[in-house]
């Protein structure tokens, strides 16, 4: 079994390792998800099985300097370029890029102590989007899965709704957002394109010209004619054929349904809205993953690369309007899911998979730092105006109520209704730990 490297741009031939990982043991589910189910239902509020997804995902690594953990009275060479501004909650900072995101503060909690210790795009992004570190080194910019992700297992626990796949990723799948050994009709459908582009149109939910809907309802004819299901084999399923008929009458059920047709629809959308997300490939995807949220689909990334800002990162946040676009878009899928009354029902996260470098080096950027990083996250009965945890003046390291992967992934499992702690077996029988070790971010259950 190889792992090919790529480089920190992101450049290579991606492969996603299909082998087990775990450890034994594991406890049943746990008491914090009972009592928080039964009290929400008792307020009237979604219980987290009726909890959605949208994981916001900058592939490379986010500055915390430059968004939500800015160093105003550090030297020069720590704190960059950019001053900090005042948020709607009094004693707290952004950066000055994100001024939309900082009046909006209320609707979400920032935590500034998740760390981990492996530098590597590929090892920090298996351990972000999986809640397990690797367990051998892998090089800097590896795909690699030796372990379920977040999406998957969530494909895994609910399964399709209303004929609409539970894990979905746009534009491109995360470099370790594969099944591993829970089978490829847990793997995500792709949605590929720029759902800001007036020419966008999702192939996988659309019936092609040359097929009539009788036809297309023949798994052999569809096999035939679509060859656009941008799945992840899964050779590790316990059989491929059969993973392969799931995904493609999945696929059936999603180019005949209504329900998808209407979801990725964005022309339905008035103007005011789509212009409140930025009229921009970023900020169309979060309205478009809203709209999938909307409707039941259970788990959605919105990807976006680019955030390995080794040069230029002020140049990059500030002129050419990374930042804004951030900014923008989260601000106003966050403000629209409250306004819509969606936020209680659904899990907002964003983050890469570190953070950067204290010091500013010489090509004027930021380098790989696990060492300290910051998460956003909002909806499903996470309070508002909330600062988790704090790194050092200077923004090295995590120093206060200091959270491991395994402790934001048990955090992330819980609000979304399934046990972290539960046992999985491989095709051959092995046991395997959803999540080994690891406890709530208390503050998110407030």
């Amino acid at each position: 079994m190889a792992i090919h490297p790529i480089n920190c741009n992101g450049l290579g031939r991606r492969d996603f390792l299909q082998t087990g990982f775990g450890a034994l043991g594991g406890l049943a589910m746990t008491d914090l998800l009972a009592l928080r189910a039964r009290a929400a239902q008792a307020r009237g509020k979604a219980s987290p099985d009726q909890v959605n997804c949208i994981l916001v995902w900058l592939d490379g690594g986010p500055s915390h300097y430059e968004t939500f953990d800015p160093k105003p009275d550090a030297p020069q060479d720590i704190r960059g370029e950019f001053k900090s501004i005042p948020t709607c909650v009094p004693g707290v900072r952004f950066s000055e890029v994100v001024p939309k995101l900082a009046q909006s503060f209320d609707k979400f909690t920032v935590v500034r102590s998740i760390c981990h210790k492996d530098p590597n795009h590929g090892g920090g992004n298996h351990y972000l989007m999986t809640g397990a570190p690797t367990p051998v080194p892998v090089g800097c910019g590896a795909f690699v899965s030796f372990h379920p992700s977040f999406g998957s297992m969530v494909s895994h626990e609910r399964g399709v709704r209303g004929g609409l796949p539970a894990y979905m990723s746009l534009p491109s799948v995360s470099r370790s957002g594969g099944p591993n050994f829970l089978g490829a009709q847990h793997a995500p459908f792709v949605i590929g394109g720029d759902p800001n582009s007036k020419s966008f149109r999702v192939r996988d939910v659309a019936i092609p010209q040359d097929i009539s809907e009788g036809r297309a309802l023949s798994r052999n004819e569809l096999r035939a004619s679509l060859d656009r299901m941008r799945r992840i084999t899964d050779t590790a399923a316990d059989d491929p054929t059969t993973g392969f008929d799931q995904f493609y009458r999945q696929g059936m059920e999603l180019v005949t349904s209504p329900t998808a047709q209407a979801a990725f629809d964005l022309s339905r959308e008035p103007e005011h809205v789509r212009k409140m997300y930025g009229e921009n490939d970023f900020g169309q995807r979060l309205l478009l993953a809203r709209r999938l949220a909307e409707v039941g689909v259970s788990f959605t990334v919105a990807y976006w690369g680019g955030w390995d800002d080794h040069r230029g990162i002020f140049k990059a946040f500030k002129h050419e309007g990374k930042a804004a676009k951030l900014d923008q878009g989260l601000s106003g899928l966050i403000t629209d899911l409250d306004q819509r009354g969606m936020l209680e029902s659904t899990l907002v996260v964003c983050l890469g998979e570190f953070g950067r470098t204290p010091k500013v080096n010489k090509d004027a950027g930021r380098d790989h730092w696990p060492g300290a990083m910051s998460v956003l996250m909002a909806g499903a009965g996470i309070p508002g105006g909330q600062i988790v945890g704090a790194t050092d003046p200077k923004g090295y390291y995590a120093a206060e109520n200091i959270y491991s992967p395994e402790d934001f992934a048990v955090s992330l499992y819980t609000k979304l209704g399934i046990d972290p702690h539960q046992v999985l077996h491989t095709s051959t029988g092995r046991p395997v730990q959803l999540v080994n070790g690891g406890k709530p971010i208390k503050e998110l259950f407030a």
